[in-house]
Formats: structure tokens, C-alpha cells, sequence
């Protein structure tokens, strides 16, 4: 038996990870559950498992937790702190899907221990990668790519060598406003931003979806993950969100990745490797599928791609203030303070701002996360 802790359990990863757990009881035990607010559900989660402590991210919430968890002998903390003792906690494997920057520490945390850390979270590596990289390196940990898309190259690529790599390439859906013209998307609201065609997703992930941020971000992240350099990265728009990436080789050959849209899938890969395992997923029927559709990214009406690639080749400090900027303009926009096409826009203006130095440590990074909030911040209201 296994042991599993998973940072973010209240989540959609979170979620699905744990429903593969229940199906699969006797191969892992599960350490450490973590939640940003929902204290309730997490203590209802922290009970079925039988975990050995629970962390609420939200302070505030912590009575709540302490009060629901009463008589069980499961420890209750909450804030960083908590959350880093968390991904401390010795499991064989962490699974880090907290949103955001809130996850940089947590992560942090479960790498320095030298085990298996599967990666859901995008801003570790958008914001922190050179830093989060070394770390992996330095501690001895698996770093496993738990999104679709990068599960699916990190299954393509197997043993091969980086150089035997002609190009990867990441897939997007288009989210739901591919087909939308420029002035429909100026008068894009909220709810239908947030209302994803094929995955079932968190409202700011469903926001970067239909943005073309989210596959910005997961360049960037495939970009520290897999060392082919960022000229050999590439997009494509495939709104059936079958093919979850390729990976196309020297000798002419291309991999790829099918399944459905589930993000079972991806976390089963992770969770049994280098082994596979059961999953509910029925067996995918290309036949009734009919048909796969393949376009290339419109970066004039979607630039947060371009945008995102730019960072990259900047390198330094650039991707951790998109990422900061990114997640300021969907707030914004979440709240009903900016249209839809102003995220990009406003993205646009931080970074050309101007940039700090590279950070060399996630002290650095913080800094900088936080200067360039302060920053998104005030360019929004001077709008």
C-alpha cells in the first residue's frame, strides 16, 4: 500500500483523484487532505479516508474544520503553514492541484521531500520553473505532469531522447468562444466564459480556457518540463479535445495521445506509473467520433498565446508577472469589472511595464508575484 496526500481535494483534481482512490482502496492510504475554504466537505473527505491531518488554506475556516473533525484524532491546521506541513507530510506521493500562486510554497514543500509529486498546478512552473526545476533536481523527486495535455506528451515521449524530438505539440480545445467574432467576444460575459464545451473545470481555469491563456501557461510549463527548446513547441486548436498532444520525431514519426475528457485519465496514468491501472472510462469509439478536426490558433482575436510564447523567450521574471497579471484580469473580469477582451489587453500592459530581475529562489518569486499584482492592480483602475 501506497501512501498519497493531495493538496487541493475539494477541486475537480482533486475530486476525480479521489474517486479513483475509492475504486482502489487497497493500493493507497491516504496521509494528508488540504481545501481552500470548504471546510465542511473537506472534513466529510478527511473522515471517509481516514486521514491524518486536514489543512484549510482559509484561516478563517479553521474552526469550522477543527469543530467538524471533533473526536476523530485527524489533526486540523490551516493557512501556508498548514498547507506546507501538509505536502510535508511523508506521502509516497502529493498530489499539488491548488490554483494559483497560492500553490508555489505547498509544492515547494512536497518536492523538497524527495518523493513522487504529481503537478497540477500550472503556476509552479509558469512562475517558478527554473527555481522548481532545480529543486527537483537537487532533492532527488519525480515530477510527474499531471494535466492532460502534458500527461500526454510525458506518455509520447516514454524513453526517448530529447534530441530524437522534432516538435511537440499541445492541443486546445478553443473553449467556447472559438468561433466567435471580434465583437461578440468584447460582449462576453462571465457565465458563458465559464461554461467549458468538453471539460468540467473551476471558473478561473474555464476563464484561461476560452482566453487561450490556459494553453499560454501550459507552453510555458511544457517548456521547463521537456527540454527540446521553446522552437519546437507548438499549438493547435482541436475542439474535440481527443487528442490531448503529440510528439512527432526525427524519423518523421508523430505520437499522440487519445482519450476522453476526463481528467481521470491523466491522474490513473500518474497515479499507476510506471505501471497502468483500472479506470470507469468506457473504451473510446473513433467511429462514432466520426470525425477529428485540427485549426491553427488565432492569435488576433486570442493573443494570449503570443503573449505567453513572449514571455518565454524573455525568460527570467516574464512568466511569473503574466501569470500574476493573468490572474488580476480574471478576477476582474469574474466580478464584472472588465470585458472579456481586456484580459489580454491588460496582460499586455504589465508586462510591458517592464520586468524585474530573474528570481533565484521562491522568496524571489513571491516578490515578484506580488509587485506585479500591485501593479495589474493599478492598471486596472487607471482603465
Amino acid at each position: 500500500m501506497r501512501t498519497i496526500s493531495i493538496l487541493g481535494a475539494t477541486g475537480s483534481i482533486g475530486a476525480s483523484t479521489l474517486d479513483l482512490i475509492r475504486r482502489n482502496r487497497d493500493a493507497w492510504r491516504v496521509v494528508a487532505l488540504t481545501a481552500n475554504g470548504n471546510a465542511a466537505e473537506l472534513a466529510r473527505l478527511a473522515r471517509e479516508f481516514g486521514v491524518e491531518m486536514a489543512v484549510v488554506a482559509d484561516e478563517t475556516r479553521l474552526p469550522e474544520l477543527r469543530e467538524a473533525l471533533a473526536g476523530s484524532g485527524i489533526a486540523a491546521a490551516g493557512g501556508v503553514e498548514g498547507l506546507c506541513a501538509a505536502a510535508a507530510a511523508g506521502a509516497d506521493m502529493t498530489v499539488a492541484a491548488i490554483v494559483g500562486c497560492a500553490g508555489l510554497a505547498p509544492t515547494m514543500a512536497a518536492i523538497e521531500q524527495g518523493k513522487t509529486v504529481a503537478l497540477a498546478n500550472k503556476e509552479a512552473l509558469v512562475s517558478a520553473g527554473d527555481v522548481m526545476m532545480a529543486a527537483v533536481e537537487r532533492y532527488g523527486a519525480t515530477l510527474l505532469p499531471l494535466d492532460s495535455e502534458h500527461n500526454a506528451i510525458f506518455q509520447c515521449l516514454g524513453a526517448n531522447a530529447p534530441t530524437d524530438v522534432r516538435r511537440i505539440t499541445l492541443t486546445a480545445s478553443g473553449g467556447p468562444f472559438r468561433t466567435w467574432t471580434q465583437e461578440q467576444l468584447d460582449a462576453a460575459t462571465p457565465a458563458q466564459a465559464v461554461k467549458h464545451p468538453n471539460w468540467d473545470m473551476g471558473a478561473k481555469i474555464s476563464v484561461d480556457s476560452a482566453t487561450m491563456f490556459n494553453k499560454g501557461l501550459e507552453l510555458i510549463e511544457a517548456w521547463h518540463l521537456f527540454p527540446v527548446g521553446l522552437d519546437r513547441l507548438s499549438i493547435v486548436v482541436h475542439p474535440q479535445s481527443v487528442v490531448h498532444s503529440l510528439v512527432e520525431y526525427r524519423d518523421g514519426s508523430s505520437l499522440a495521445q487519445l482519450g476522453p475528457s476526463d481528467m481521470r485519465v491523466p491522474i490513473a496514468s500518474c497515479l499507476a506509473w510506471p505501471q497502468r491501472m483500472d479506470t470507469p472510462m468506457p473504451s473510446l469509439d473513433l467511429a462514432a467520433l466520426a470525425e477529428l478536426t485540427f485549426f491553427a490558433p488565432d492569435e488576433v482575436r486570442f493573443p494570449a498565446t503570443r503573449l505567453a510564447r513572449e514571455a518565454a523567450q524573455a525568460g527570467g521574471a516574464a512568466p511569473a508577472v503574466l501569470n500574476a497579471a493573468n490572474e488580476i484580469a480574471v478576477a476582474a473580469f469574474l466580478a464584472g469589472q472588465i470585458r472579456f477582451t481586456r484580459i489580454a489587453a491588460n496582460v499586455e500592459r504589465v508586462l510591458a511595464a517592464g520586468v524585474p530581475s530573474a528570481p533565484s529562489s521562491l522568496d524571489d518569486v513571491l516578490a515578484i508575484d506580488h509587485e506585479a499584482r500591485l501593479r495589474a492592480r493599478a492598471l486596472l483602475e487607471q482603465a
